[in-house]
């Protein structure tokens, strides 16, 4: 079966599994009266207890006074959830303490379940590489069923906050730089871990993080302070929390910045206004980690009681680790300072979801040792992380046809420190992997390149550091090869929560290594391996070949063989711009005109420019070849005009121009070039992921509606205002292929 109809089954599989178990569900007025009746019986000590969550680290290590300490929390029903307990058996036994409490109420088990449990999938921004809906929430799907074997209730995932500075180490957990794209794979990923209804065993509750605009943090640094207009919010940074919210996501963490000036903790905007508000969110609100307690050294608490008042205020139900409400919150109410109906409505936002899951009914139907060694064993989790990892790499270069690799070939010299890596291809957040498991770069070519060709392996130098001794060696094996394939990039600790770098550029004296294998005149295809776009010119204007594989995960070797070789014919695509310089940062593709725009390149002169790099990315988004290419022809409109309650129909035709199958991921831009608010130049507003075999055509549509117009204006009304609109079809954002015009009448 070809492996995109194998990804099809497995998620019609999915699908079908979800709705049926969707079936066996209580009501929801049902689970109310039980969450009513619940509340009913409880003090107000037991109140609070369910909005603590710890982590578990100790209490599945030797005995110490923090394990008694929660050991004894966990009896007397002052705990909530418990985070980082994971495995059957240490969550049961854990689960099996917590039911010694009056009440009985069972915990949550949480876990930040990133980008795979056992199986190591590529990290997310990779996986956004993909434009892929369907493998983007299998991928979630796996990670959820393998997590839930091991008696996870909750990830921390999926990440959707927007992220335009690669600076910022966790632009990795994301989708990337752009606001529809991201709405989209939020929906998918939400999707991915809990089904269309939480509750099966297969699945776990989602969580969108970091609500809200976490990825503007000032200078791409981590925990810091994040300005923004109210538009820029609504319009960008919102809408992919909509989309998760929307998708059902069970929960919503808060991030670790401020926003305008209030910790987002604090923040009753955030919370209330929007969240629980204006979108008629039902379900609960998470603290980051320790986050409540932080409101302490930005100054806008005084201490940590005060921190606990202003959060449960501002609507956080649950304190991650602050201790805040656990120590104050009781006593807060007592002493008239919180309303404890802001207590219930938190506890009752908690109790709901865990009737959902059915942990009232079975406190241990995710905690199952059979289930947990079959689901952790199944060799169809590998099959899915490696076309995932397929899916997600993307070729930004391709002189010469240097790649695929030819059968042609005896002798491959693969060259660079992460030849033989396997725990950097994991990237960051792994969380039970055996990472000696996953497939390096050297095991998967020299498999793939078979007996009658040789793979030379040298290392050539580290990631980091000034050494070059191992150069010699490099050069010698280059000079034997056919073809030189070199992998560099960052290691797997370099990008990720609390690894902002300042400077993105290839670290270490890798490019050196490259210059040096260049000089040997044998053709260079360059593998790139990172959490982050990277900044490495002089390989991307002197190399053959370059194929960014991100961190691939468990199957990364096999994944980026298939690929060298042509067995598959990559087809993603960039989900954030690539800057040529660190001072160009943002450098996002929804770029404004300015009242000096450069309108002819090198004439720069008193206009909005740099003077010594071009304004534009060195790799843009949507950008990505494949080892074919295709033709956009026939744009044709079903009307010149529309009104506000109509839509048009957009078609041109697609055709493969080269001489194997490939899937190419077609983009619709659009441009309000005269409204009430400056729009930017371009805007994603759809996209299709389409396969043709050589020489074949297909008629792609779609479809614009008002809501693909509108926009936030500066009254914060969403508005389309009537006029004229640029419509702009192809293959990247700055590779347009087709143009037209329309009018939305008033």
């Amino acid at each position: 079966m070809p492996s995109s109809k194998r990804l099809f089954f497995s998620f019609l599989l999915l699908s079908v599994s979800a709705s049926a178990f969707a079936q066996q569900q209580p009501s929801s007025a049902a689970i109310e009266q039980k969450v009513t009746a619940l509340l009913q019986q409880m003090t107000l000590e037991e109140k609070v207890g369910q909005l603590n969550q710890y982590s578990g680290r100790e209490l599945t290590g030797p005995a110490s006074n923090r394990k008694n300490d929660l050991l004894n929390s966990i009896r007397s029903g002052q705990v909530g959830s418990m985070l980082n307990v994971k495995g059957v058996k240490d969550t049961r036994e854990i689960q099996a303490e917590a039911l010694k409490s009056r009440l009985k109420i069972p915990l949550l088990f949480s876990l930040d379940v990133i980008h795979g449990y056992k199986t190591v999938f590529p990290v997310p921004l990779a996986e956004a590489a993909s434009w892929d809906m369907a493998a983007i929430r299998l991928s979630a799907h796996v990670a959820a069923k393998e997590a839930a074997a091991s008696g996870i209730h909750w990830t921390f995932a999926p990440m959707v906050d927007v992220g335009r500075d690669p600076r910022w180490g966790r632009v990795m957990e994301g989708a990337g730089e752009d606001t529809y794209l991201g709405s989209q794979i939020a929906k998918a990923r939400v999707l991915g871990f809990q089904g269309e209804k939480l509750g099966g065993t297969d699945a776990v509750m989602a969580c969108a993080k970091h609500f809200a605009a976490y990825g503007a943090a000032i200078a791409g640094r981590d925990y810091n302070a994040v300005d923004m207009s109210q538009q820029q919010l609504w319009e960008t940074y919102l809408p992919p929390f909509k989309a998760a919210a929307d998708a059902g996501a069970a929960t919503f963490m808060n991030s670790f910045n401020t926003l305008n000036g209030t910790p987002a903790t604090a923040s009753s905007y955030l919370q209330r206004d929007i969240l629980k508000g204006q979108w008629k969110y039902q379900g609960f609100v998470v603290s980051d980690w320790g986050s409540i307690g932080e409101m302490v050294p930005w100054g806008y608490a005084q201490n940590l009681a005060d921190a606990a008042q202003k959060a449960i205020a501002a609507g956080s139900d649950m304190d991650m680790e602050s201790d805040a409400y656990h120590q104050n919150l009781a006593h807060l109410v007592k002493d008239g300072k919180v309303d404890v109906a802001q207590v219930d409505e938190a506890v009752r936002r908690i109790l709901r979801k865990k009737f959902e899951l059915g942990l009232f009914d079975d406190p241990y139907k995710f905690s199952d040792a059979k289930r947990e060694k079959k689901v952790l064993n199944d060799p169809q989790n590998r099959v899915a992380a490696r076309q995932m990892a397929q899916k997600s790499m993307v070729l930004l270069k391709n002189e010469n046809n240097a790649l695929p690799l030819g059968k042609q070939l005896r002798k491959i010299a693969l060259i660079g420190p992460l030849s033989k890596a396997k725990r950097d291809l994991g990237g960051s957040w792994t969380v039970l992997a055996d990472t000696t498991e996953i497939v390096s770069i050297y095991d998967g070519l020299t498999k793939r390149a078979g007996k009658n060709t040789q793979v030379l392996y040298a290392k050539g130098c580290d990631v980091e550091g000034n050494s070059r001794q191992g150069f010699a060696a490099a050069v010698e094996a280059a000079k034997q090869a056919d073809v030189v394939v070199l992998t560099v990039g960052e290691t797997w600790d370099m990008t990720g929560e609390a690894k902002s770098r300042a400077d993105i550029h290839l670290p270490g004296v890798q490019e050196e290594l490259f210059n040096a294998l260049k000089a040997t005149g044998k053709p260079v295809v360059a593998v790139m391996l990172a959490g982050r776009p990277l900044i490495f010119n002089n390989i991307a204007d002197r190399a053959e070949a370059i194929l960014y594989a991100w961190w691939p995960g468990s199957e990364g070797g096999n994944a980026l063989a298939d690929v060298l070789y042509g067995d598959y014919n990559p087809a993603g695509k960039l989900p954030s711009s690539f800057p040529r310089a660190v001072g160009q940062i943002p450098v996002a593709y929804t770029q404004y005109s300015t009242g000096r725009p450069v309108t002819m390149p090198g004439q720069i002169k008193y206009k909005s420019a740099y003077i010594d790099v071009p304004n534009t990315p060195r790799y843009a988004f949507g950008y990505g070849l494949s080892y074919t290419t295709f033709r956009y022809s026939d744009l044709k409109l079903s009307s010149p005009t529309m009104t506000a309650a109509e839509s048009i129909q957009v078609q041109f035709t697609l055709t493969n121009t080269g001489n194997v199958a490939g899937e190419e991921v077609t983009q619709l831009y659009l441009h309000d070039p005269i409204a009430s608010t400056v729009r930017p130049l371009k805007e994603l507003k759809d996209f299709q992921k389409v396969m043709l075999k050589p020489g074949e055509s297909k008629t792609i549509t779609f479809t614009i509606d008002k809501e693909k117009l509108a926009f936030y204006n500066q009254k914060l009304e969403w508005v389309a205002e009537p006029g004229d609109f640029n419509l702009m079809l192809g293959s990247a954002s700055d590779d347009i292929r087709l143009e037209g015009k329309f009018t939305l009448l008033p």
